[in-house]
């Protein structure tokens, strides 16, 4: 399978070039610039899902002001891929986003970050109508609709990891899929274009909630899976490496909190997602047609609750064991260019934190 996806990715990477510009870092560093009204206003994303959970409970219990950081844009991205494109084009200085969009911006888009935080473990799964599909190898079968993001992403990366985990031949399984972002994925299972989805939490539990099943989940073909990181430019740790302490230290905060308070922090997260054509705050980087998409799906406080207490594993912590096996399958797959130390985009170590 090598070589998979790269004509695909190289296409992308080079319109990622052609639209890349160069920014100044600010200048000055240490604890007093980074912090305080005087430190640089921080451009963060995050994919529209309940992978950033940690990001919009940080934002909603002030923690960021408290720790003297300033968000200048809280900008929310449909996928990770999306998420990638803009940290290849310089747009953004910290990220909530899956590890495999990450490591392909920095393999294949040659982004300087580091990862110096986890948000959570898991959250990906294939769900499908029972009485089509009842177990992985149904998956195979002429004629399934299957549903999968584009090539690269966490989601399809965890796909390709199920097709090998249950030795399912996967020319079948590929002739069946349709390439489709989540909410067009939870549409088409409603409108019956799809009998199964393979999708980024929190759009399984709301399939779940709807009757779907789970055929398999992260949890059942990639024990410790690492989901999504926080990653940052270089140019911000190198320039206000204190102001990326804070949100390292923002992060544990948030991750603790959540999985202390389960049902408070499903309430922050389903205010955050809950749309009605209208994206919290970016609509201009969440599509408009997309956003009519989001605003169409049903979502409460208990599905989003599901999500974030079984769906995902909420987390700060980063093995780099499991980021190395990413970028290890990634390269098997042909997703990036090839292998390389996983030591080289990883910043874990933080005294005082």
């Amino acid at each position: 399978m090598k070589g998979r996806g790269i004509l695909w990715l190289g296409g992308i990477v080079l319109c990622w070039f052609i639209l890349a510009a160069e920014s100044v870092p600010a200048a000055g560093g240490g604890k007093g610039a980074a912090n305080g009204g005087a430190g640089k206003p921080l451009v963060v994303a995050v994919e529209f899902n309940t992978h950033a959970s940690a990001a919009y409970v940080a934002r909603a219990r002030g923690l960021y002001e408290a720790e003297g950081l300033r968000i200048k844009t809280f900008d929310s991205y449909v996928t990770g891929m999306a998420l990638a494109a803009a940290l290849t084009r310089g747009d953004v200085d910290a990220a909530y986003i899956c590890l495999a969009p990450a490591i392909s911006a920095h393999a294949n888009g040659g982004v300087a970050l580091k990862v110096v935080s986890g948000t959570h473990h898991y959250g990906y799964a294939v769900v499908a109508d029972p009485k089509k599909i009842k177990t992985p190898h149904d998956l195979e079968k002429p004629g399934m609709r299957i549903g999968c993001v584009r090539e690269g992403n966490a989601a399809d990366v965890f796909f390709e990891k199920g097709i090998s985990r249950y030795g399912l031949n996967r020319s079948a399984v590929m002739k069946n899929v349709r390439r489709m972002n989540p909410p067009e994925q939870i549409l088409a299972l409603k409108t019956g274009r799809l009998d199964a989805a393979v999708m980024p939490e929190h759009y399984p539990s709301i399939a779940v909630a709807q009757g779907y099943k789970v055929v398999f989940s992260a949890r059942d073909v990639w024990p410790d899976m690492q989901g999504s990181v926080l990653a940052v430019s270089d140019r911000l740790l190198e320039s206000h490496p204190e102001m990326v302490k804070s949100l390292v230290r923002v992060n544990r905060l948030a991750t603790r909190w959540i999985n202390d308070h389960p049902r408070e922090s499903a309430a922050i997260v389903f205010d955050a997602l809950n749309v009605a054509g209208q994206i919290d705050g970016a609509s201009a980087v969440y599509p408009a047609p997309q956003a009519r998409l989001a605003g169409k799906i049903s979502l409460s406080p208990e599905v989003v609750l599901s999500s974030i207490t079984q769906g995902v594993q909420i987390t700060a912590d980063v093995d780099p064991v499991q980021v190395q096996k990413t970028i290890d399958t990634m390269a098997e797959l042909g997703l990036i260019r090839g292998r390389f130390d996983a030591r080289g985009i990883l910043k874990l170590e933080w005294p005082g934190i």
